[in-house]
């Protein structure tokens, strides 16, 4: 991966928790009333293993996933990212909404960015 500023790097790792900690609350709710957990499950996986390699790659925290859940997790996460663009082109210039979901693109294709390339050169093991 190409050199990252370490504030982007705080702001990435911060958006993925955020995200991490929605996607939990909604799985929890989701269960409690009995509706269907399968896509927010999968999600809340993707970026948690995103989050976890992008720790990795920058902290040398623990990573230990076979290729394809790494695959898997990738996919999914690519497919988040049409509605994340989706809200930062209909948010006002310079509003906190857009910001904030600038953020979380740029997290995203971070974290995308570290699982394909754990895929190309098997860094997971």
């Amino acid at each position: 991966m190409k050199a990252i500023s370490q504030e982007i790097q705080d702001q990435s790792i911060k958006s993925l928790e955020s995200t991490c900690n929605k996607l939990s609350t909604a799985y929890q709710r989701m269960t409690e009333k009995g509706v269907n957990t399968t896509l927010v499950k999968k999600r809340l996986h993707a970026v948690k293993m995103g989050l976890e390699s992008l720790k990795n790659i920058w902290s040398g925290e623990n990573f230990s996933y076979d290729e394809e859940a790494i695959g898997t997790s990738k996919k999914v996460l690519e497919g988040v990212r049409p509605s994340i663009e989706k809200q930062i082109a209909k948010a006002k210039e310079g509003s906190s909404q857009k910001t904030l979901n600038d953020r979380r693109l740029t997290a995203l294709n971070l974290a995308i960015e570290s699982l394909e390339k754990r895929l190309s050169t098997n860094l997971s093991e």
